[in-house]
């Protein structure tokens, strides 16, 4: 049986490391479950979670040229959390037409929200050359404010 990408086996765990855990595949291959890949939320210890001898499910996640297999126990186990996702409400949909989606991205910056549309016939070079003034404005301000708190060529020595 070939090992494939996506397949649910199967294993024993055969080794312990800090870093994850061996497991011993149906084929006498064996494969590593990384440790963010143990359980849904963070693993400290994987000993909390794994002893040598358990059997487990694994899903694999990738076979490297070199021969060596990526398993992912949690995402063996993602098919019961999806049908719960499912369940969930829909959420309304953000306001897209702007391209971080809302207002939030220029709140505390000084825009106004609405300054595209101050002139509907301003053209693309009249536009640009708006934008490379505020962008240059922004910049030496940037420049002017990081210059001085770490001592460089505009800080003045008392």
């Amino acid at each position: 049986m070939a090992i494939e990408v996506g397949s649910k086996l199967q294993g024993k765990v055969t080794g312990i490391t800090n870093f994850g855990a061996f497991v011993e595949l149906p084929d006498g291959v064996t494969g590593l479950v990384h440790i963010s890949e143990v359980a849904d939320n963070y693993v400290k210890d994987i000993n909390d979670h794994l002893k040598v001898g358990d059997q487990v499910e694994v899903k694999v996640i990738n076979v490297e040229k070199d021969g060596k297999i990526g398993l992912s126990i949690k995402k063996a186990k993602e098919r019961e959390g999806a049908a719960a996702e499912q369940q969930r409400p829909n959420r309304p949909q953000r306001n897209n037409n702007r391209p971080y989606g809302d207002r939030d991205r220029d709140r505390g910056r000084g825009r106004d929200r609405d300054r595209d549309d101050r002139n509907p016939k301003e053209n693309f070079e009249q536009k640009m050359v708006r934008f490379l003034k505020e962008s240059e404005d922004r910049l030496s301000s940037l420049k002017r404010n990081t210059e001085s708190k770490r001592g460089g060529r505009g800080a003045r020595r008392g």
